[in-house]
């Protein structure tokens, strides 16, 4: 009996991919369309963070000099006090021209309180105090002998125990870095930098108070939270800063900041 030998059917070759085969194109056309893709992506976000950062970085880790930084917020502030100082002077000139007895009666009335409330510069003999961290080399030392590392630090209550210390005292105006204090002034400590008024400025941290010195300095050493402070500048392994001087003429400006104050209201249902 004869075999019949049985095959399998006969194919063609397979397609070369480096060939064009069927393979190869479609990774030909996968990168033909991906690569146009791509870069219209990054362009998208090349643009995006260009419109976002308005010329600034937008990887705030780079601001690692803080007082670059307090000085650059300073400077916009000072572009925007004079944008609003133009603002008040065609608000000035808008208002002379109403005429009437009612208008003129509150004006006067304007006028009458705004000494009181610091709406007009003052000057005048007083007192400066000057607060600051202490040094970073007592660090260690202080540690070692069991002090908490905040002692080292000027802090937001201890900015406030000084001014609130002036005004017990009889004080006529005070400043803080050169700012003119009222009563919705807010004093915000943001790292070694205090906020006052939106505006962060670094330390040395000056407080003057126009008023008679001697009293101004009675009050001082009457305060518990002050003399506290005063406690750690005359202690050697702290040294935080403190410097008092009388001085014969402090010039305490005009309050240039808002007035209104900003609160939070209850829910009612």
């Amino acid at each position: 009996m004869t075999d019949v030998a049985t095959r399998a059917p006969e194919t063609g070759p397979e397609p070369d991919p480096a060939e064009g085969g069927v393979a190869g194109g479609r990774r030909r056309g996968a990168w033909r369309w991906g690569t146009p893709v791509v870069l219209l992506l990054s362009g998208a976000l090349f643009t995006i963070s260009y419109a976002n950062s308005d010329g600034t970085d937008l990887r705030p880790g780079r601001y690692t000099d803080l007082a670059a930084l307090v000085e650059a917020e300073s400077d916009s502030y000072d572009a925007l006090r004079v944008e609003v100082d133009d603002l008040d002077s065609q608000i000035e000139r808008l208002s002379a021209g109403i005429a009437g007895t009612r208008v003129q009666r509150l004006r006067r009335e304007v006028a009458r309180l705004e000494p009181s409330a610091g709406l007009t510069p003052v000057s005048g003999e007083g007192i400066t105090v000057s607060l600051a961290d202490g040094p970073s080399e007592n660090v260690d030392a202080a540690e070692a002998a069991g002090y908490s590392l905040n002692r080292l630090v000027v802090h937001q209550q201890d900015i406030q125990a000084v001014v609130n210390a002036m005004w017990l005292g009889g004080a006529e105006a005070v400043t803080l870095q050169g700012q003119r204090i009222v009563s919705t002034t807010g004093i915000r400590c943001e790292g070694n930098a205090v906020t006052l008024q939106g505006i962060p400025y670094a330390q040395p941290f000056v407080i003057s108070a126009v008023g008679d010195p001697d009293r101004l300095q009675a009050a001082l050493e009457g305060d518990a939270d002050v003399q506290a402070y005063r406690d750690d500048a005359a202690n050697p392994l702290l040294e935080i800063g403190f410097d008092l001087d009388a001085e014969d003429d402090i010039e305490a400006p005009a309050y240039e900041g808002l007035l209104d104050l900003g609160y939070a209201r209850p829910l009612t249902s």
